[in-house]
């Protein structure tokens, strides 16, 4: 073999071995509440060292956003920003209980993790989440099962105020599925854990009018987990 030759063979090795880590990945995320709704999703490949949200850290204006009403844009920017590999809203609105949807991203040697987030309804501030997740290398079907979490950064009164949704506003921006009840007194005011957390659910009532929780508590409550993801590594 001459050197040209073994040049070119060791050429094409090496280009093969820098593509070989790049995968496609399906994604299936499946809603498992009874009452809850799933806002637009973000799904993301991402470098190991990104995180959009951290357990028992304080949560970022991005988070806030999307965590109190559903605004996943600039969570979005945040991995655009990083080169990540997104997907945006795979539902194309909201994702019902028992209904899946599903969403294409490439992993590669950088974009290495795997995060979902996506907003709870109805909920102060509740989303369903998972963070920087490590792709498997290996070719073949994984399964995750999502908890949801508390942004800390509104009170859970329960309160169901349509239309809004703004971060520091406080009420829920909506309660599809389901008309919720009316003129709660709210559960809360205030909230001691002012961290990402483990959501402790809603608590919901039994009264139409009045009470204290304008959400009902035989359809709006919940336990982990709140979402099956299905992962598919090609």
């Amino acid at each position: 073999m001459n050197k040209a030759t073994s040049a070119l063979i060791t050429g094409l090795t090496l280009m093969a071995g820098g593509t070989a880590m790049a995968a496609d990945v399906e994604v299936k995320i499946t809603n498992l509440t009874q009452g809850i709704y799933f806002t637009p999703l973000l799904v993301a490949a991402h470098s190991s060292d990104a995180h959009l949200y951290q357990i028992g850290s304080k949560a970022s204006e991005q988070l806030q956003a999307m965590a109190e009403g559903g605004d996943i844009s600039g969570l979005a920017d945040v991995l655009s920003g990083i080169d990540a590999s997104a997907a945006a809203n795979p539902a194309e609105g909201l994702l019902a209980p028992t209904a899946f949807t599903m969403a294409m991203v490439e992993s590669s040697e950088t974009n290495s993790t795997l995060s979902i987030v996506a907003m709870i309804l109805p909920t102060n501030d509740g989303f369903v989440g998972l963070d920087a997740w490590p792709i498997p290398t290996e070719a073949g079907t994984y399964h995750i099962y999502l908890n949801a979490y508390d942004a800390g950064t509104e009170a859970n009164n329960e309160l169901v105020v349509d239309g809004s949704g703004a971060p520091g506003s406080l009420g829920i921006p909506a309660s599809p599925g389901m008309a919720p009840g009316a003129q709660g007194s709210g559960v809360t005011s205030e909230e001691t854990n002012m961290m990402v957390h483990i959501h402790r659910g809603n608590l919901g009532d039994d009264e139409a009018t009045g009470g204290k929780s304008d959400l009902h508590n035989t359809v709006h409550r919940w336990l982990n987990p709140v979402a099956k993801v299905t992962v598919t590594v090609k």
